[in-house]
């Protein structure tokens, strides 16, 4: 939980409509006066019922925590974080009412290296899961403050950010018709058409964007940073060919001041992760000055789009020996042997229940355990132990150490 005040603000208009608010403890409308209940909007009455909120997202907190610590923090700090989230959205294919962040920040150095080392991250964080498909697209915040300076209505830039926020859901037809809506004009449409389609690579989109921002101070600011980032992209080729320059790219959040990503994959519904710059969040809580910039993993955004591309293994192997429990007298001994092969660090299962083998043999094919050690009548007055391999359906007897050494041979020193 956060204050609500913490949260409020901080993500527009609409980011604070999907804040859930916390009712106060208590009987709290009685704390509301009669006149205020006789006509009362909801907007009016939740300061009055309401204090605390769930976390609509990892980076305000974070913010928050910064300017608590930052006496005992060493400059720059970094710092990662996985956590759930909420928000009060509807929930569908890609949107969920509670979902886990993994966010990667740094904060107090207002370096571009650091904005190049995150795309960097992503880069490789995709790959090692599997994600051959991916753009980062990135933006820079005053590039788009810019833009807001071309139209008629330069003072409704948050309005401008959150409608152009909406182009991949809408399309350039729907992002148009809320313009009109809310005020901008027909000039104003036909100003912002060209960036609709920004075609060329990188260094061909600066090129044009410096003829079209660059007369501005905002303008030439963004392309500078923009500049900047990209020639520090091209010393990693491999990184640059998953980055684009996206004009239009938003983030709806309130915050953001200067670069801007996200990251799409045409098989997934929704960015699978997003950030940027915020050089004065920490200013809210009564710290100026502190700059940061940091980016987002939407964790079950990713997951679904693993599952989708089939990324998992089809049956991933967990307890890698089951040791079965036939008869009361050996259930100790095979208890005292589940906790041994553990410790020389294999997982292991004692089957809890005194079963006949098929059932036994059949819980550890269902849950692809490729070892089973078998404790017979004849094993026990042997001390011996019987081990199944089910993945090459061959069985061997051996004495306690041997079965050790034979276990450490086939599930660690393999793996080595």
């Amino acid at each position: 939980m956060e204050n609500l005040s913490t949260l409020t603000g901080k993500y527009g208009d609409e980011g604070d409509q999907l804040i859930y608010k916390i009712l106060n403890s208590g009987d709290f409308f009685s704390k509301v006066d009669a006149e205020q209940k006789k006509e009362i909007s909801s907007k009016a009455l939740l300061p009055l019922i309401s204090e605390r909120a769930l976390r609509y997202d990892l980076t305000v907190p974070f913010a928050r925590y910064v300017v608590m610590n930052q006496n005992a923090l060493t400059m720059p700090f970094k710092r990662y974080q996985i956590q759930p989230v909420w928000r009060a959205d509807r929930p569908q294919k890609g949107r969920y009412r509670e979902f886990y962040q993994c966010d990667v920040d740094l904060v107090g150095s207002a370096s571009l290296v650091n904005e190049a080392d995150l795309i960097q991250i992503y880069h490789r964080a995709f790959n090692e899961l599997g994600i051959k498909e991916f753009t980062i697209r990135i933006n820079n915040r005053k590039l788009l403050m810019a833009l807001g300076e071309l139209t008629s209505k330069p003072q409704d830039f948050s309005t401008l950010v959150i409608i152009l926020d909406k182009l991949d859901k809408i399309g350039v037809e729907g992002v148009t018709k809320e313009l009109l809506e809310k005020g901008f004009n027909e000039k104003d449409i036909e100003t912002l058409a060209p960036f609709f389609e920004l075609k060329g690579n990188h260094q061909e989109k600066i090129e044009i964007l410096k003829a079209q921002l660059g007369s501005t101070e905002i303008g030439k600011k963004g392309l500078e940073e923009l500049d900047k980032l990209f020639s520090l992209l091209e010393l990693m080729p491999e990184v640059l060919g998953h980055c684009s320059i996206d004009i239009l790219l938003a983030r709806g959040l309130n915050y953001y001041t200067g670069t801007i990503m996200e990251v799409i994959c045409p098989q997934a519904k929704g960015s699978l992760g997003g950030g940027g710059r915020y050089d004065d969040l920490t200013g809210n809580f009564g710290l100026k000055g502190i700059t940061g910039v940091g980016i987002s993993f939407g964790a079950d955004r990713i997951y679904d789009l693993m599952k989708v591309l089939e990324l998992f293994p089809n049956q991933p192997i967990s307890t890698q020996v089951l040791v079965c429990n036939f008869f009361p007298e050996a259930e100790k001994r095979a208890f005292e042997l589940a906790i041994q092969i553990r410790e020389l660090g294999i997982s292991t299962e004692l089957y809890p229940d005194q079963n006949k083998l098929p059932k036994q043999l059949k819980y550890a094919d269902s849950k692809n355990i490729p070892f089973v050690v078998l404790i017979g009548e004849e094993e026990y007055s042997r001390d011996q132990y019987s081990v199944k391999n089910m993945v090459e359906t061959k069985q061997e007897r051996f004495s306690r150490l041997d079965l050790f050494e034979y276990l450490k041979r086939e599930l660690i020193n393999k793996g080595e």
